[in-house]
């Protein structure tokens, strides 16, 4: 029997928007993950699942035991791409299959629109990951999480879908290949499904979507509105068994696409 190979992570993210289906990531935050060999034995079987990708990365700027998390999660993987969504420059790894270029363009501070990511370049290209350009957007309530502190950027309110789809659409127009959605980690608001049907509609990007989605409800509207791939995080640190509760609705999700 043939291994599966690891998938280039723009092909599996072009193949999810492509086929109209719906990719679920999984986001750790080493920050969180004060025992990398329990995250290992805690989540063995996810190798075996249908998750589509494992983020890693959060908001702080301390790179701490970032290359050891990446690492461990990497062995855990399988098949399964591990991507980098990094809260700043110095969280960078080799043993990583890709990496979000972020501009958090949201946002007006010239250090997270282009400063840390002139500062990452350089480390990034030595490295020879995948490089995937994304258009960063925050977006909520109002709500000011752990993102919002560091980055000193007000998010966009959901209220503002315009303002959300415009700025998606200048990101599109200035060569970003992805469009993430963020509320921010552990947000009691999520991205609205008006905001992600508008933007879905007027960016042709594949459309990442986080924060905030804690249950399998707010996952369906989501999905129901235009994503095409969902972040789940803070809601499994809490509760481990989320993670199993999201992947089989994403499959029953699918599966019910090819019925319609």
């Amino acid at each position: 029997m043939l291994e599966k190979e690891k998938k280039k992570v723009s092909e599996l993210l072009a193949g999810i928007k492509q086929s109209n289906k719906k990719g679920l990531a999984w986001l750790i935050d080493p920050d969180k993950c004060h025992d990398p060999e329990m995250l290992a034995e805690n989540f063995s079987w996810v190798k075996d699942s249908e998750l589509d990708l494992i983020f890693v990365g959060g908001s702080s700027t301390d790179k701490k035991n970032f290359s050891l998390v990446v690492r461990t999660v990497s062995q855990i993987a399988g098949t399964i791409p591990v991507v980098i969504f990094p809260g700043s420059q110095l969280q960078v790894s080799k043993d990583a299959d890709a990496i979000l270029f972020l501009s958090l363009i949201s946002g007006r501070n010239p250090d997270y629109l282009i400063g840390q990511q002139i500062a990452a370049a350089p480390k990034i290209s030595k490295l020879g990951i995948e490089v995937l350009p994304t258009a960063y957007l925050l977006v909520n309530d109002g709500e000011i999480t752990s993102v919002h502190a560091v980055s000193q950027t007000l998010p966009i309110l959901n209220s503002q879908s315009n303002l959300v789809k415009d700025t998606a659409l200048a990101g599109h127009f200035l060569g970003m290949k992805y469009v993430f959605l963020d509320a921010g980690s552990g947000a009691k608001s999520q991205v609205s499904p008006q905001v992600i049907e508008l933007v879905k509609k007027e960016v042709p990007c594949p459309v990442i979507v986080g924060g905030g989605i804690d249950s399998l409800d707010k996952l369906k509207k989501s999905y129901e509105a235009g994503a095409d791939l969902i972040v789940v995080g803070n809601s499994i640190e809490k509760d481990p068994g989320f993670l199993a509760e999201v992947l089989n609705y994403k499959s029953l999700y699918n599966l019910s696409l090819n019925v319609n």
